[in-house]
């Protein structure tokens, strides 16, 4: 596209885009209005900076969409991996399980076990027994809720 037709498109954007600011301050106030006129300036600032003469080739560029996919594959399997490092490290594929449940053998008496698993025995111990939990945590915090009966 040539100079003169992008400064004209960018020149009349940012015209309208400040007549419908004006409009938005005359029906709902000077934050609307405010927020137009930001919104409207975007044209005019994109012509002078150059990136509207960027964007047009992008438009009509297949190399350049080929980088624009890469850019956005690059983002999505940096926020896909910051999704999986928060999980932990089962997350990945590896073989660690930090968050499963570790069992206590159940010919152990009451009394042989340390204090913690003790208290977790007894906690197992006053689960309904109506059926089997999915998630035995979720199992102990239902258990802790019915207790201070909260449902």
């Amino acid at each position: 596209m040539s100079d003169v037709l992008l400064f004209t498109i960018s020149l009349a954007a940012t015209v309208l885009g400040l007549l419908g600011s004006w409009a938005a301050y005359r029906r709902r106030g000077a934050a609307s209005g405010m927020r137009g006129a930001a919104w409207s300036m975007v044209p005019m600032g994109a012509y002078l900076t150059g990136l509207t003469k960027f964007l047009s080739d992008l438009v009509f560029s297949p190399v350049k969409w080929a980088g624009v996919a890469l850019f956005g594959l690059g983002a999505l399997l940096y926020v896909a991996s910051g999704v999986m490092l928060r999980k932990g490290p089962a997350a990945d594929g590896g073989s660690g399980r930090k968050n499963a449940p570790k069992k206590a053998p159940k010919s152990a008496p009451k009394g042989a076990a340390s204090k913690g698993a003790a208290s977790k025995g007894e906690l197992q111990s006053r689960r309904p027994t109506a059926g089997p939990a999915v998630d035995p945590d979720l199992a102990e915090i239902e258990q802790i809720l019915k207790n201070r009966g909260i449902s």
